[in-house]
């Protein structure tokens, strides 16, 4: 079979998009995609980035709407950021950090702690999301197993729920396309309701959805929480599930019901976190004490390199604080707590202390929901809902291959947005002008007039 099957002929018509797109082809398997499908719908190979724009070899631009997978806070090639990483280049760019720390990993430490909900602190390093899943998930069945109640060792999370795609994290996941072809290889766990108002009855309120799911994690754990080491959420937006957005209160109410039964609590603010729901971390919004862990990851190093971190509490780290090497947590990755990122997300930080960036996006959000307004009375247009930083909206249609088909005629508008299914999302840059939505709006409302 030739997997080359109708690549373009870059040689033969000097085309350097082509070019690169036969290479990547050749050489590169793609994230989270069907290779096959690049047989009829090419690649985008891209040259360079700066502000909220990703540009092509041949010199056409594409507005960078979904942020380069919810990483890119301040734009591409970031001056600040990138200045801050030419300095950590000349001093250190790596050290293990068993048996050694350096400076930048301190000090984001230091830092995260002071911003996180109270109590949090001690945190651990890794590369991706999916890994400080596993982190946590890891820490909160050794945490119990170290205090003597070896029996909790099951994990409840939402339905919808979306943590990653290693093996533990695809166990607490609950979208079909991810986890199914790997449920043998996978742990049992349970699944509770889902806050989400579009998954109660019709006319149901988002503060009421959020009651009768948390009346169910109640039932749930009444009868199952001597099994159960944590329940794990993602605070405020579940995102693989479409952007479904809850209230508030549900938060509220889980970490009561948790504490109450002795269940440890994983708040996934690895997409929610650094600014998207309009909050630092969307846990903020919950009014609630601190879950027992919050992992992060995606923004915090604002699209530059990959890191993530899990920040725990003393109750936990204290469980693992022993003479007794077995007790503690061997886990490890060879670039945990890399000194190059952690110094990104210094600079991160920095930029959201220098430019009150928390009080600026909320009146962005304000300028940009109005911006909105043709969208959410398109009549294609469903269940237009908008947190923070996050817009998203569900379309009305027939067409089954919806969410390729739009992706391309996105594309073919200098757009960059990958729906979910019929579920179509923004999550720029914080940098795009109202100018650019604007830009973004428009040329989503005339994809929906041809859908």
């Amino acid at each position: 079979m030739n997997v080359m099957a109708g690549a373009p002929a870059a040689a033969a018509t000097g085309d350097p998009n082509g070019h690169w797109l036969q290479r990547s082809r050749r050489a590169v398997w793609h994230p989270c995609t069907q290779m096959k499908v690049h047989e009829t719908l090419p690649l985008v190979p891209i040259e360079r980035g700066a502000g909220a724009w990703l540009f092509d070899f041949a010199g056409r631009r594409y507005l960078d709407a979904v942020s380069s997978w919810w990483v890119n806070l301040f734009g591409h090639a970031n001056p600040r950021i990138n200045a801050a990483l030419v300095d950590q280049l000349a001093t250190l760019p790596h050290a293990m950090l068993a048996g050694f720390t350096h400076r930048p990993v301190v000090e984001l430490s230091e830092r995260l702690a002071a911003l996180a909900p109270p109590g949090l602190g001690h945190a651990f390093y890794a590369s991706d999301g999916a890994s400080a899943t596993e982190i946590a998930l890891k820490m909160a069945f050794h945490t119990w197993r170290n205090r003597g109640r070896a029996d909790k060792t099951r994990f409840a999370s939402l339905e919808g729920g979306y943590h990653g795609e290693t093996l533990g994290a695809l166990a607490v996941t609950d979208v079909a396309i991810f986890r199914d072809a790997y449920a043998p290889l996978l742990q049992r766990n349970d699944r509770v309701a889902s806050p989400d108002p579009r998954r109660a009855a019709p006319g149901t309120s988002a503060r009421s959805a959020a009651e009768e799911a948390a009346a169910a994690l109640e039932a749930h754990l009444a009868r199952h929480h001597a099994t159960t080491a944590a329940l794990i959420v993602e605070p405020l937006v579940q995102g693989a599930t479409g952007m479904a957005m809850h209230d508030a209160h549900y938060l509220a109410r889980a970490r009561e019901i948790t504490a109450r039964y002795d269940v440890l609590l994983i708040a996934d603010e690895i997409m929610t976190g650094f600014g998207r729901t309009g909050t630092l971390f969307a846990w903020e919004q919950s009014g609630a004490p601190a879950p027992d862990f919050l992992c992060l990851s995606k923004g915090i190093t604002g699209g530059t390199l990959p890191l993530s971190a899990v920040l725990t509490t003393d109750a936990v780290f204290a469980a693992f604080y022993d003479d007794d090497p077995a007790r503690g947590f061997l886990h490890s990755h060879s670039y945990t707590g890399n000194a190059l990122a952690c110094r990104a997300a210094l600079a991160v930080l920095d930029i959201f202390r220098d430019d009150d960036v928390i009080a600026a996006n909320a009146a962005t959000a304000l300028r940009w929901q109005a911006l909105a307004a043709p969208l959410a009375a398109h009549p294609r247009v469903r269940e237009f809902r908008h947190r923070g930083m996050i817009f998203a909206f569900d379309v009305v249609t027939e067409r089954p291959d919806f969410g390729r088909w739009f992706f391309a005629e996105a594309l073919a508008r200098e757009l960059l947005l990958r729906p979910i299914g019929r579920t179509v999302y923004f999550m720029p840059p914080y940098v795009v002008s109202d100018a650019e939505f604007g830009l973004l709006v428009a040329r989503v409302a005339d994809i929906l007039d041809r859908a």
